[in-house]
């Protein structure tokens, strides 16, 4: 037996086996989670009939969009926001901190309002370009507001015109400020005082960025999630991902022998780099992600499994264990590579086409993918190639063959 050979298979496959009981708990809780694993707020919207504005299709469409650039600026991951029915909007927040003032704001019309002082809507939020939070003098939160050149001049026209006089600046028809106007405004620029603390502002910034309903909204459901009923969701995904790897390892080991043991030390590789590309592409884990990982490893030992069936016919055609390995990889990849493929395309369709947590699946399900090809085709591969290179046995019994023929020396 050649030693040199055998002793860096045993390095690599000791260090992979040890980072894998080492990192892999606190890898796993640096991913992301989804609602349905750390809990969070479920919300259903009603659009209603007002005298002013009338409910119907693209009002409802509106608002969706409006309420979904709402959820991106507060940061959350994750988020569904999907129609139901004709005037129903389903929101759901995972991991959110204050959930009241979360589902106030997706429900806030935010009209924006500038009035001189005969009470006239000069300016509206139709005007604005773009909303800010700053803090000014003495630590006073505000919003910051940069209009589009037609609004500019609007609100130049208006402070021209209201000098010495006080013009009121309106949101859904509650005043949030109303300054006396010491001199023409011209710029484009103006401010929004009167916010208690930066976070309020920076709220208010955000409404006004996304612009205001279409139509009135009210809350007509509003459940929260807690982290008890996401725990017990995620203990149970574990432990079936635990159940399903234990059993592939020993299937592997039972039908693969050797071939077996070096394809879980390569899956356990693989579960670690899945974790890995997860945590630095920022994607969150949901129940469905965690059945794409599911899949995905199903996916990687399937790859391993034609691999090593192609492996046997060659030993059986009396080649020995170098040129086998060789063939069998050879002639498995193209397979592989076609069924993944076309995987993947499902993955983009589902992708595209999909949202919240189905879109979780198939981003989990995608790089489950591409990281089984690389495990199973070059770690598998590069593992096997030592132990051969070993001569640590040359008897093909080893590698799953139950009666094999006499190969070649």
């Amino acid at each position: 037996m050649r030693w040199n050979e055998f002793g860096k298979f045993f390095i690599i496959a000791l260090a992979v086996v040890g980072g894998f009981f080492t990192y892999i708990s606190p890898l796993a809780n640096s991913v992301k989670q989804g609602l349905d694993l750390q809990g969070g707020t479920h919300v259903v919207l009603q659009a209603v009939d007002t005298p002013e504005f009338k409910v119907d299709d693209d009002a409802v469409e509106r608002s969706v969009k409006i309420i979904e650039r709402r959820v991106n600026e507060l940061g959350l991951t994750e988020p569904v926001i999907q129609r139901q029915g004709a005037d129903r909007i389903i929101v759901e927040l995972p991991g959110v901190k204050d959930p009241e003032e979360a589902i106030a704001m997706l429900g806030k019309t935010a009209m924006l309002e500038f009035k001189d002082m005969t009470g006239k809507t000069v300016l509206t939020g139709t005007d604005l370009k773009d909303a800010r939070a700053q803090v000014g003098q003495n630590n006073q939160a505000l919003v910051s507001l940069e209009f589009s050149s037609e609004g500019g001049d609007k609100f130049a026209k208006l402070t021209s015109l209201n000098i010495g006089k006080q013009i009121s600046i309106s949101l859904d028809g509650e005043v949030l400020t109303a300054p006396t106007v010491q001199e023409a405004i011209t710029g484009g620029r103006a401010q929004i005082t009167g916010s208690r603390t930066v976070e309020e502002a920076e709220h208010l910034a955000i409404l006004l960025r996304s612009g205001s309903l279409p139509v009135k909204i009210e809350i007509l459901e509003n459940r929260t999630i807690g982290p008890t009923l996401g725990q017990d969701s995620k203990e149970k995904s574990i432990k079936a991902f635990g159940i399903g790897v234990v059993g592939v390892f020993i299937f592997m080991i039972l039908f693969y022998r050797l071939s077996g043991i070096v394809a879980d030390i390569a899956l356990l590789l693989y579960i670690m780099l899945l974790l890995l590309a997860m945590k630095y592409l920022n994607a969150t884990l949901t129940l469905p992600g965690i059945a794409g990982i599911i899949l995905s490893i199903g996916m990687a030992v399937d790859a391993n499994v034609l691999i090593f069936e192609r492996f046997k016919e060659e030993i059986r055609n009396g080649k020995s264990l170098r040129a086998a390995m060789d063939a069998g990889f050879g002639r498995a990849v193209i397979t592989i590579l076609d069924s993944n493929i076309t995987t993947l395309m499902a993955c983009l369709v589902l992708f595209y086409l999909g949202t919240g947590p189905i879109r979780g699946f198939a981003v989990t399900l995608a790089l489950g993918v591409l990281l089984s090809m690389f495990s199973a085709v070059f770690v598998t591969k590069f593992l096997l190639k030592f132990l051969i290179y070993a001569n640590f046995t040359k008897n093909p019994v080893w590698f799953g063959i139950a009666a094999p023929k006499e190969v070649q020396k």
